[in-house]
């Protein structure tokens, strides 16, 4: 055996002796290890604690009311100060009542902003939103309709116009949400109400407030983590959802040389009266306990992304984009 040949043999001979004694430490180190990792605490960053699971034990009927729930959404963002980074302009944000459309038309009132809110039915909701909008020192009017209908969408873009004179911000969020357990359970029915609430109310929304946008304003439409993910009980939501990330995509594109940025959020769970109405009152206890925060968002920690993708000061050369705020690493 040749001396090359000797020494490549010890070479391979110290390398697994200090690998199998790695290996052996780390054993010895499992085996110290209790068998059952603690139960890892829902993560706080913000800038307050938010609520964690277990949640209240609550099934709300659709459309779900956020005066009903029993644990209310935080949505006033109190350590956000505001900075006139939206001021002189008009917002119409569907969905406006409550959860994260309350807490956007808030942050943009405080940004400057007044605010046109489309809802469906639940006036106690739109009301209560309202309230708070004015306490910012806005205005706001409150437009109750189906954005299914087309003509609906024509009426709150000419309404919100009378009121204000000009619209700068669309945000499309209202949304139909049903659980189910597998396809055999999804009929038509229920499948063509979600499209046409979710993906066709926002083609409508946009097509009416379109030839009214000026150079500078902004559609920002809400998607999901569902739609990048997929959701195995939420087929028909899912599919929106992706969909409404590829319509993003595609208007930005349409509207770029108008001037005029079109982007999406795409939120994990968050604490609104859209779960609650779809969840059972047993599976809402645990809601978003499955993101490595291990907690549902609040409404105040979605919020701040429109803000920056509505000002032009912030978000002047960003458009087509899907952000997502999980609660999740990655996207």
């Amino acid at each position: 055996m040749s001396a090359a040949v000797r020494k490549n043999a010890a070479r391979v001979t110290a390398t697994a002796r200090k690998q199998r004694a790695i290996q052996t430490e780390q054993d010895d180190s499992d085996a110290r290890r209790p068998r059952k990792p603690p139960a890892k605490k829902a993560v706080q960053a913000g800038a307050r604690v938010q609520p964690a699971t277990p949640l209240p034990g609550q099934h709300l009927r659709k459309p779900g009311r956020e005066a009903d729930m029993a644990l209310p959404p935080n949505f006033l963002a109190p350590a956000y100060e505001g900075s006139n980074k939206l001021r002189g302009m008009v917002a119409l944000i569907t969905g406006g009542d409550s959860g994260i459309g309350r807490a956007v038309g808030v942050l943009f009132a405080r940004e400057g902003a007044d605010v046109a809110l489309a809802y469906l039915n639940e006036h106690e909701d739109a009301r209560e939103t309202q309230h708070c909008i004015e306490a910012e020192g806005q205005a706001c009017v409150l437009i109750p309709g189906d954005v299914k209908n087309p003509a609906f969408a024509r009426k709150a873009v000419a309404k919100t116009l009378k009121a204000f004179g000009r619209l700068d911000i669309l945000v499309n969020n209202a949304a139909f949400q049903e659980h189910a357990r597998g396809l055999e359970e999804l009929d038509e029915k229920r499948f063509e109400e979600t499209f046409r609430t979710n993906i066709f109310g926002y083609f409508h929304m946009a097509k009416a407030a379109v030839p009214h946008l000026r150079r500078g304003a902004c559609i920002i439409n809400t998607g999901s983590v569902t739609g990048l993910e997929g959701s195995a009980q939420l087929l028909d939501y899912s599919a929106t959802k992706g969909a409404i990330h590829a319509f993003t995509k595609s208007l930005a594109s349409n509207l770029i040389d108008k001037g005029i940025r079109v982007n999406a959020v795409a939120p994990g769970p968050v604490w609104t009266p859209l779960n609650p109405a779809d969840k059972s009152a047993k599976d809402i206890r645990r809601f978003g306990e499955k993101t490595d925060m291990k907690r549902p968002a609040q409404p105040e920690e979605i919020s701040p992304a429109y803000v920056f993708l509505a000002a032009p000061v912030c978000s002047g050369y960003i458009t087509g984009i899907v952000l997502p705020i999980t609660g999740s690493i990655g996207a």
